[in-house]
């Protein structure tokens, strides 16, 4: 080969190299500049943007176009989510019953399907009859307890629901709460010990406290039997309200006597994996003197606490700030979001979808919530089936028209809890942020079990408002609409 051949040879072999190398660079600088996806989902005050899906890119770097960068803090890490949902009352089963399959199957889908869905991931259900049932009834009506039996209603219209939730989503938690014990066990007070043989009000006499823990422990048998795990058990719904169509009174020295010398022991006896959260009322105690920090009074005594996951909290009187009360003075108990409703006595959809989601959303998370729960998932047009004496003006998460069963109104509580399932999952950790303050912003964020983060925004304010989220190893411009909510879920 002669030395001009040799010479074009080499030159030919080098730029080829070259080229080779070049196209390879070219590969990896393309792969490493393909950008993530942030599905986001908005909802407007004004109703214009109902849910609405939109996906953005990640960046590799910070906007400095921003007013504001969120910075996250994967390390500092507060409580795991148990997850969010609404209660699935025997009027919620009733109306849903009405629906066609087709309709109904639909609507369930969509609010707990965790991928084409909303997610919801958390319910509760009464044991026995609540103010929203067809009837008044418990699991025991005839005296003795020798006589449990889950009632024939729940078996008609709530078993039926629970089985086709659970089949679009087998891991709902199911949170089981009484209205009342059996009327037979109740008396007048804890002085006279007159027997009491009224749905409403009456206190549990102590010497049916072994019989009344065992009708716990029966009605988690009898559910778990029939397929339905009871994730938790509040002792009482709204122990301090002695007015509702069916209640008991029960007092923070009675619900301590109760567990530590009854259900405590039942349930251990029983094996049973059930939490057992106390309270269940709201913020301010009903202002009753002697009964504020009602669950700090029971943590108080080591042979009651070990009984006890943590307390639950409804938010018709006082502030969510109670629950940080709660949290420093015992750190180590749970805490629970698990009844709010909505009314004709106050609701719009605008006011409402920024009040929930700062008081109850958001802030019962920043609050070291571990779940929110809203009241009925669904009520007729007319807010029925109700009870005499329980609310007759409340609204559902959604209303659903009793002239044809098929048309819905679904309400700022629908979207509320959506908003936080869809990109909160269960075992989800909240955590830390440089806390960044803007006025009308509110936040939250987690570290998801996926290796995904989820956060959920509030802007109540009259202006949108520019930001940027950094989690240390991406980033994202987000403009948050006025007066609307913003959830962002994305893989870090």
């Amino acid at each position: 080969m002669s030395k001009q051949n040799l010479l074009f040879t080499f030159v030919l072999l080098f730029v080829l190299s070259l080229t080779v190398e070049s196209s390879a660079k070219s590969k990896i600088c393309t792969n490493s500049a393909q950008r993530k996806n942030v599905e986001m989902y908005i909802t407007t005050a004004d109703r214009s943007r109902l849910f609405e899906k939109v996906s953005i890119k990640l960046n590799a770097k910070s906007d400095t176009n921003s007013e504001a960068t969120i910075i996250l803090n994967p390390k500092e890490v507060f409580q795991q989510i148990d997850g969010f949902g609404a209660a699935i009352t025997g009027s919620t089963c009733y109306n849903l019953l009405k629906m066609t399959t087709e309709n109904r199957e639909k609507l369930l889908k969509e609010t707990f399907d965790s991928k084409t869905g909303m997610g919801y991931s958390y319910i509760r259900i009464s044991i026995g009859c609540s103010d929203f049932s067809l009837d008044e009834y418990t699991c025991c009506d005839k005296p003795g307890i020798e006589n449990f039996e889950i009632h024939e209603l729940d078996k008609r219209d709530l078993f039926p629901i629970l089985r086709e939730i659970l089949a679009i989503n087998p891991n709902i938690k199911i949170l089981a709460s009484p209205w009342t014990c059996p009327r037979w066990m109740k008396v007048n007070n804890l002085i006279d010990l007159k027997p009491f043989n009224s749905w409403t009000s009456g206190q549990l006499n102590p010497i049916y406290y072994q019989d009344y823990a065992t009708y716990f422990v029966r009605f988690i048998q009898e559910m778990k039997r029939n397929g339905f795990n009871i994730n938790s058990v509040t002792i009482q719904n709204e122990p301090l309200n002695r007015g509702n169509s069916a209640s008991l009174y029960m007092t923070w020295q009675e619900q301590a006597a109760f567990v530590k010398t009854a259900l405590g022991p039942k349930f251990t006896e029983a094996g049973l994996t059930t939490k057992i959260i106390v309270f269940d009322h709201n913020f301010n105690y009903d202002n009753i003197i002697d009964q504020i920090s009602y669950p700090i009074k029971m943590y108080a005594d080591p042979e009651v606490a070990k009984y006890i996951d943590g307390a639950a909290y409804h938010a018709y009187g006082g502030d969510k700030s109670e629950l940080l009360n709660v949290h420093d003075a015992f750190p180590s108990k749970n805490l629970y979001f698990t009844e709010m409703s909505i009314g004709s006595w106050n609701y719009t959809f605008d006011g409402d979808l920024m009040w929930s989601m700062r008081e109850i959303g958001i802030g019962s998370l920043n609050n070291f919530c571990k779940s929110v729960i809203v009241w009925n998932f669904m009520l007729d047009d007319k807010g029925a089936p109700n009870r005499p004496g329980g609310c007759t003006t409340c609204y559902g998460a959604i209303d659903i028209n009793s002239a044809d069963y098929a048309t819905l109104d679904r309400k700022s509580h629908f979207y509320l809890i959506g908003h936080l399932s869809k990109v909160i999952s269960p075992d989800a950790v909240r955590i830390g942020t440089n806390n960044y303050q803007i006025t009308g912003l509110h936040y939250t964020v987690v570290k998801n079990t996926d290796d995904t983060y989820g956060m959920v925004l509030l802007n109540d304010s009259e202006r949108s408002i520019q930001i940027t989220i950094d989690d240390t190893i991406h980033s994202f411009a987000c403009n948050i609409p006025s007066k609307s909510v913003v959830s962002c879920r994305w893989e870090k």
